[in-house]
């Protein structure tokens, strides 16, 4: 709990006058009062007010009082008095104010006297401490406390737990009882470093009897609460701090804690946030930060009397539950751990997002706990950003990018199923003013194509044709359908999918892009759900992430023809289950999965420059239809491509 002690000053009385009638006075008073000029307010007190409280403190009591209970949208009026009741009788008024403790709003009445002046007799406002507030007395104080809400917990769609406020154990010392190797000896057991220790004893409030707080222990660590012990000065209080369970399992879904700083003080609410207070930096903590935290209580009152002006009642965070799968989430980091990906989980018939995994990642437990000596720094400095979210990133999708060209062009009549397009060789361009520029083919085994052949072949000629058919103005539109250049629809924040940098204004780069080699940038999440509507008669569904009754919300609707989206699912089939297919092997046959790969570059932030290569892979359990997962590993090259992806997404669907 804060407490603010607000300074309190002798109360005068006062009244002040610049106009010929109490009216004018009361008036001009309280203009200056709304304006909150209280040096001009201070003018219109009378001579034994002014004697009573001079202008510095008058001024400073008022100013402090306001700026100590966050006043804002200040109203003063005064009621009018009919002339024949003018002179010699109270002046009514009325106060409101927003405050940290909600709105305070009372009635009162203001006494005005008649004093000489250089000018002649006018009249002076007889002020007394109720014009701040009714109960406030001569001498009497005003202070506000505050009452920290209880952050709401995370938890999965089971009830296990993601983030908590665990009770914990917080280790210390009392410097009077420290021996000359405590510091060395307890920097050493915790990992941290000893000059973290001595900047902890070095603080002004510290003394020989003093506990010194150095870290708290995470539960999954109190067994060396023994050890502790034994070192000379350390002790040990109960405590409670926010743990992350799922560690770096989790660490990019869940995100983590901070204190708040000067410069997010700043822009928060002051009547929710203050120093000391804690807000969700990254993941679920961040982007439900405003269900988690709750409001904070406030009370403003006068102590010397213990009574109460205004008081709000604090209301802790309410919990969320996700729609995550906590099991499913190890299951997949694990079988990553080692990479540089992202995966993402969706149920493809609801929408709702069963794991989100960025690897390599960090536990967001050091950020609570402390971070082991050296390690942050070796997190921060890792070229492959540990700290970074990859699956609402944007990369190159590569050949997981034509079953949507297949739909758009379905979609827009420039493809039949039943019909078959004759190619002839392994390279093609349309005409000569393409230059030397071909596209090509990894096999020209097949001359008559159709879609489910295309699809399981991968045939970049047959989705650079379906594209330019299509024409540049239909397919951008298309692809707009599957929600690209416009924000995904979903609780956890997503970088936009991008067609082309200057739009599809080129021949060539229209022809690349419908099989994956154009400028298209897109992310784990949107190319997941952008393979919901194959399972959903052509809709394709909003992601969700909050647990709820009925999560099924379509995003676009028909973009995919309902009738087609068989014929579709029948080529991603035949790419697991051909052995022409690129996802054929390893060989699983319990496994009932249809789905894309591709190899793509990652691009510069410029889109200028080759990357490394990427190895992805989509699919879904077509038979039932509740698991869809896009996996995306990094460096592939050397490695098997895209299959090295492929065999792990195909471990995750047999576990």
């Amino acid at each position: 709990m804060k407490k603010y002690i607000l300074p309190f000053f002798i109360i005068g009385l006062a009244a002040c006058s610049n106009g010929p009638t109490q009216e004018e006075v009361m008036n001009e008073f309280v203009s200056a009062w709304n304006e909150q000029d209280f040096e001009k307010m201070y003018t219109y007190l009378s001579e034994e007010s002014q004697q009573s409280i001079n202008e510095e403190t008058f001024v400073e009591r008022y100013e402090t009082i306001y700026d100590g209970i966050e006043a804002e949208e200040i109203s003063v009026e005064a009621a009018e008095v009919s002339e024949e009741e003018e002179e010699g009788i109270p002046r009514p008024y009325e106060v409101s104010m927003e405050t940290v403790a909600g709105e305070i709003s009372f009635d009162d009445e203001a006494e005005l006297v008649k004093e000489e002046s250089d000018d002649g007799e006018t009249w002076k406002v007889h002020w007394d401490s109720s014009f701040i507030f009714p109960e406030l007395q001569d001498e009497e104080t005003v202070q506000v406390t505050s009452n920290e809400p209880v952050r709401g917990e995370i938890f999965d769609r089971e009830g296990s737990p993601l983030a908590i406020n665990s009770p914990v154990q917080q280790a210390g010392l009392v410097p009077g009882k420290m021996e000359d190797d405590s510091i060395e000896e307890l920097a050493e057991l915790l990992d941290i470093g000893e000059e973290e220790i001595e900047s902890a004893l070095d603080a002004e409030w510290v003394s020989d009897e003093s506990f010194v707080p150095v870290t708290k222990l995470r539960p999954d660590e109190e067994d060396i609460e023994e050890d502790l012990l034994e070192i000379n000065g350390v002790m040990i209080q109960e405590s409670s701090a926010r743990y992350y369970p799922f560690a770096e399992k989790a660490a990019h879904l869940t995100g983590y804690i901070r204190q708040v700083n000067a410069e997010d003080l700043e822009e928060l609410p002051k009547s929710e946030y203050g120093a000391g207070s804690v807000i969700g930096s990254t993941g679920l903590e961040s982007v439900y930060e405003e269900e988690l935290h709750g409001s904070t209580g406030w009370r403003i009152y006068i102590p010397e009397s213990d009574t109460t002006i205004a008081e709000k009642k604090v209301e802790n965070g309410t919990d969320i539950t996700t729609t995550i799968d906590a099991s499913f989430q190890q299951k997949m980091y694990d079988e990553m751990k080692g990479d540089a990906g992202a995966g993402v989980a969706l149920h493809p018939q609801t929408g709702e997002t069963l794991a989100l995994v960025s690897t390599p990642a960090y536990d967001p437990n050091h950020f609570v706990f402390g971070w082991p000596d050296g390690e942050f720094e070796e997190v921060n400095d890792d070229p492959e950003t540990p700290f970074s979210a990859r699956f609402n990133n944007r990369y190159a999708p590569g050949s997981t990018i034509k079953p949507i060209t297949a739909s758009i062009a379905l979609q827009n009549g420039n493809l039949d199923v039943k019909e078959a397009k004759t190619i002839e060789g392994k390279s093609w361009q349309p005409d000569e003013s393409w230059g030397g520029y071909e596209v090509t083919r990894v096999s020209d085994r097949l001359n008559d194509v159709n879609l489910e052949n295309a699809l399981i072949t991968s045939d970049n000629i047959y989705f650079a044709q379906a594209a330019l058919d299509t024409g540049a103005d239909n397919f951008t539109e298309g692809l707009r359908s599957f929600g690209f250049e416009e924000d995904v629809p979903y609780e956890f924040p997503v970088n936009g999918s991008a067609i082309a940098n200057e739009g599809l204004n080129e021949e060539i780069l229209l022809a690349d892009t419908g099989y994956g080699q154009g400028e298209m940038l897109m992310s784990p999440i949107h190319l997941a759900v952008a393979y919901t509507p194959f399972l959903n008669d052509g809709d394709m569904l909003k992601p969700t992430l909050e647990l709820r009754d009925e999560p099924k919300e379509v995003w676009q609707d028909q973009v995919v023809p309902s009738e087609d989206t068989e014929v579709i699912t029948q080529g991603l089939r035949g790419i697991v289950e051909n052995e022409r297919g690129s996802a054929y092997e390893p060989v699983m046959n319990e496994l009932t999965i249809a789905g894309k790969t591709g190899t793509a570059e990652l691009k510069t932030a410029q889109g200028d420059e080759d990357g490394t290569e990427n190895g992805w892979f989509v699919s879904y359990d077509y038979e039932n239809e509740d698991m869809l997962i896009t996996m995306m590993i990094e460096d592939v090259q050397g490695r098997g491509g895209s299959e090295y992806t492929v065999e792990k997404v195909k471990n995750l669907f047999n576990n």
